[in-house]
């Protein structure tokens, strides 16, 4: 759990936002588990309870407020940096490194299964991101039915899509569509 755009990676757990009916991936606790495992985190002994989840999932659409806010030129709500600053302060702290796959990450213990263990992480690299040079980067697909975050790392900083096989490629088909239509 050692990537840049991590928070945003979390932020998508929900994407289709756009839609009346968003396509939601994190369901249960379980999924919760299986997303950290997938994003390099340890498998854990017994998924979080209930309520760390829906705390997950609060601090996933915080995340995402943050995130949207900046990708549309606008500020973030004041009680949504209040409240990303409160979870880290609550979370883990970055104490120590630790070796892993050819690399080092920061040593945390996530087997407690709060929500705030399981995603410290996620609350760390929203905080670098926020605070860091990148921020300018982050975008919102323009695909107003997807909403999809992401980092711009295209050399002109002018990626519009969250790709191009997905949201790009409809937009292409749609432009064609009525260009041939109009003809």
């Amino acid at each position: 759990m050692n990537r840049p755009d991590l928070c945003l990676e979390f932020a998508n757990t929900r994407y289709w936002r756009g839609q009346d009916a968003p396509t939601e991936t994190l369901n249960a606790p379980e999924d919760l588990a299986a997303w950290t495992v997938a994003n390099g985190g340890p498998k854990l002994a017994k998924p979080p309870a209930r309520r760390e989840f829906e705390h997950a999932l609060e601090l996933r659409e915080l995340v995402h407020r943050l995130f949207d806010a900046h990708a549309q030129g606008k500020a973030p709500a004041t009680r949504d940096v209040e409240s990303l600053n409160s979870a880290l302060s609550e979370a883990p702290a970055r104490t120590t490194l630790k070796r892993e796959r050819g690399g080092y990450a920061w040593d945390v213990d996530m087997r407690s299964g709060t929500a705030l263990a399981l995603l410290a992480p996620v609350l760390w690299t929203a905080g670098d991101l926020l605070a860091g040079a990148k921020l300018d980067r982050v975008r919102r697909c323009a695909n107003p039915e997807c909403g999809w975050l992401f980092l711009d790392d295209s050399r002109a900083g002018k990626r519009r899509w969250c790709s191009m096989q997905s949201c790009g490629n409809r937009a292409k088909a749609r432009r064609h569509y009525h260009k041939s239509r109009e003809e």
